[in-house]
């Protein structure tokens, strides 16, 4: 068998998640469909994680197997394309690996970007890209509640109610915000993340921010431990996967 790591960049607007159910489009299914059809063999593909409805990728890294080695990867490439594009999918790159690496167990690092426009007027542009909030955001404020969350800690306040995580810990290695224009540009980078955890911690990250906490409240709800007192999710429209590290 040959492996070969696959990057793909995707809209997430249209899709229930990356991952295949039993209803709906799914990113991982629309993608193996239709490099099953053009290596002629049934594929498999397996993501570094999943993303849910609405989020989108700059780089989801995935990989697969197949029997024959591809002889031409770069017409491969063109011909997925040809038939994603219209979708919303777009493969970037794909490249040979040894049989050992795995899209999922062998990432060292994931890097999720989330994008607000704080004004009075979303943009139509960007519209489904980004979380458009009217009211002013304290920026130094949001800074502040952001060192709080970097390093290992319980991460039980940000975890939705069904993630399958075995251990709510997790280590957050760095997060970065930055203000540009109308646009704010919160980076958050780790090994692995608890399902919603990102939304969990920008919708609280929100609050703070907006003056709705003050920077102690925020410590006690993390502190707590207690989903119940995290503040409404972000939405998923303005969540990217931006890249995944080996």
């Amino acid at each position: 068998m040959n492996r070969y790591q696959i990057l793909i960049e995707y809209v997430g607007t249209s899709f229930i998640g990356w991952q295949t159910q039993k209803k709906g489009n799914s990113i991982q299914k629309t993608i193996q469909n239709v490099i099953s059809k053009l290596l002629k063999e049934n594929i498999k593909l397996h993501g570094s994680g999943r993303t849910d409805k609405g989020v989108h990728a700059l780089e989801q890294s995935a990989h697969f197997d197949c029997q024959n080695k591809i002889k031409d990867i770069n017409k491969l490439v063109k011909s997925l394309n040809f038939f994603l594009n219209k979708k919303s999918i777009s493969i970037l790159k794909i490249k040979l690996k040894k049989n050992d690496f795995h899209s999922r167990f062998s990432a060292k690092e994931r890097t999720y970007l989330y994008i607000i426009r704080n004004d009075q007027s979303p943009s139509t542009i960007n519209h489904n890209r980004e979380w458009n909030i009217r009211n002013k955001l304290d920026l130094n404020l949001m800074k502040k509640g952001a060192k709080k969350l970097v390093g290992t800690h319980n991460f039980s306040t940000f975890r939705a109610a069904n993630c399958g995580a075995k251990s709510p810990i997790r280590t957050i290695k760095k997060i970065q915000i930055l203000k540009s224009k109308k646009q704010i540009k919160i980076r958050i980078q780790s090994q692995s993340f608890l399902k919603s955890q990102v939304r969990s911690m920008v919708g609280s990250l929100k609050y703070l921010s907006e003056n709705k906490w003050n920077l102690k409240k925020f410590e006690d709800v993390f502190n707590s431990k207690d989903r119940k007192n995290c503040a409404p999710l972000a939405p998923a429209h303005g969540l990217y996967l931006e890249k995944v590290s080996y």
